[in-house]
């Protein structure tokens, strides 16, 4: 039986930065991955494709919007063929930093096969090979949730697993959730000619948004989808080639007639099966791994990140985990996690980003100063015609940085430098001593800066006492 100081179980983000980072410190590290090519969900269902085919969608829609507004003729239809082979070729170049010799040659025994925790240092991979290691990471990743709908088991439906293997466009599309998920794959569509309705069981879509976000990007996708919200489906069936869904919204049944369903219902943590409960490592009931503030479960030696723990469902807080894993589990550091710095972006157009908390969340604890500034006052925003974004940050009375956000195209590029701001616990009127060139994007946080600094300067005493020391000077 081999042993080993680390195994990690799972192959996507999360489990590939603690591969990675601990045998680059010299660990011996073992990786178990179910599916014959590593990178997980993200590189081969989610977070790669789905920007890959937004990318595509994009430039159909900005190829009709120019003809409109140019005068020109555009003629033809797009082909959604040309659209999935992009994103193959995506997933294809990016596989290849996600190769098995990658890891090998770092130094990591990779074992293809689904691994089941037999004792609590004890893996078995396929009921064929048994390893063991002083610790444990857990980060499989999760899977969509497909709801007990009536009759969904005999009906046909897209998942973000399958959407990318499609050879025509749906005439009529229904996306069954009105998340994040759901609304960018959903407009995409929409621009490659489909007819798409939302069914969202909320009364809002962008929950979690702040207040001031959710009005204007409603808005904005309306003029390509069409929501019911406060939605629940109760059966769907197939009938001559289509799909029969029926709903209820404020007491009545509806019945709406699509080619084809997107279901965007939210995801499971793949910890069922795998021998969790033989040796007491608690999940919640959701099937989440409990975790403490070290990311470790119940068992110590035992460490769960990503999608397996609930707790900040992203690539790029997986990674974060994964970071801290390598040090807590190899060196016994014990560093904290916090995800208090973690922004997320939802990649629709125009894109909505997030960091930290929202202006009605802040109130609830702080005396709080907000800054807000319209795409249609920055200069770079006006020549590029994108007037219907903005930006919003919030601090405490000190100038502390509580939340940032915004709504605007490529919000999520142009956003970054607040991200640094803040992690490094710098004042929004930090910013503002930042030469930004003229003109870019970014210039709408040296602006929200600014408006920091006029409040400071302006309206207080200073002014008074300037003009006494402006008259006395000589």
């Amino acid at each position: 039986m081999n042993t080993y100081d680390l195994i990690v179980l799972g192959g996507g983000a999360g489990g590939l930065t603690v591969a990675a980072g601990a045998a680059s410190l010299g660990a011996n590290v073992a990786l178990v991955e179910k599916n014959r090519n590593l990178g997980g969900d993200c590189l081969h269902f989610g977070c790669v494709p789905s920007k890959a085919f937004i990318t595509s969608a994009k430039k159909v829609f900005e190829a009709k919007k120019s003809a409109e507004t140019y005068g020109m003729t555009l003629s033809g239809k797009p082909d959604i063929t040309k659209a999935m082979a992009r994103v193959k070729e995506a997933i294809a170049e990016i596989q290849a930093e996600d190769s098995h010799e990658r890891f090998q040659d770092l130094g990591v025994d990779i074992y293809q096969g689904k691994g089941r925790i037999i004792k609590e240092h004890h893996i078995q991979v396929e009921e064929e090979t048994d390893i063991k290691g002083k610790r444990v990471v857990i980060a499989t990743g999760s899977r969509p949730v497909i709801p007990p709908i009536q009759g969904i088991e005999s009906t046909s439906y897209l998942t973000n697993e399958t959407t990318f293997d499609v050879s025509k466009t749906p005439k009529r599309l229904l996306v069954i959730g009105g998340g994040p998920i759901g609304l960018e794959l959903a407009q995409s569509f929409a621009r490659f000619g489909s007819e798409v309705t939302i069914l969202e069981g909320n009364s809002t879509i962008f929950g979690q948004e702040d207040e001031d976000v959710i009005s204007v990007i409603k808005t904005q996708l309306e003029k390509e989808l069409t929501f019911q919200l406060n939605a629940r489906v109760k059966k769907v069936r197939e009938e001559n080639g289509t799909k029969v869904v029926t709903y209820e919204q404020s007491g009545y049944e509806e019945n709406i007639v699509v080619d084809d369903i997107l279901m965007a219902t939210g995801r499971k943590p793949n910890t069922d099966d795998m021998g969790l409960d033989k040796i007491g490592v608690n999940l919640d009931d959701r099937g989440n791994i409990v975790v403490n503030d070290y990311l470790q479960t119940s068992k110590s030696h035992i460490y769960a990140i990503g999608d397996t723990n609930g707790k900040f469902p992203f690539t790029h807080a997986a990674g974060m985990e994964g970071k801290l894993v390598v040090r807590n589990a190899l060196f016994g550091i014990k560093g904290k996690v916090s995800y208090e710095n973690v922004p997320w972006v939802t990649y629709t157009d125009p894109q909505v980003f997030h960091l930290g908390l929202t202006e009605k969340e802040a109130r609830e604890n702080h005396h709080i100063k907000v800054f807000k500034v319209n795409t249609r006052d920055v200069d770079r925003f006006v020549t590029d015609r994108d007037l219907s974004g903005f930006i919003k940050v919030i601090t405490d009375h000190k100038g502390h940085i509580l939340g940032a956000h915004a709504l605007g195209t490529n919000a999520g590029d142009w956003m970054q430098e607040i991200v640094f701001a803040k992690t490094q616990g710098h004042k929004i009127g930090d910013i503002s001593n930042v030469i930004h060139p003229y003109p870019t994007h970014g210039a709408i946080l040296q602006q929200s800066a600014d408006l920091y600094w006029r409040g400071k300067l302006f309206d207080g005493m200073l002014p008074k006492v300037a003009e006494k020391y402006i008259q006395w000077f000589r």
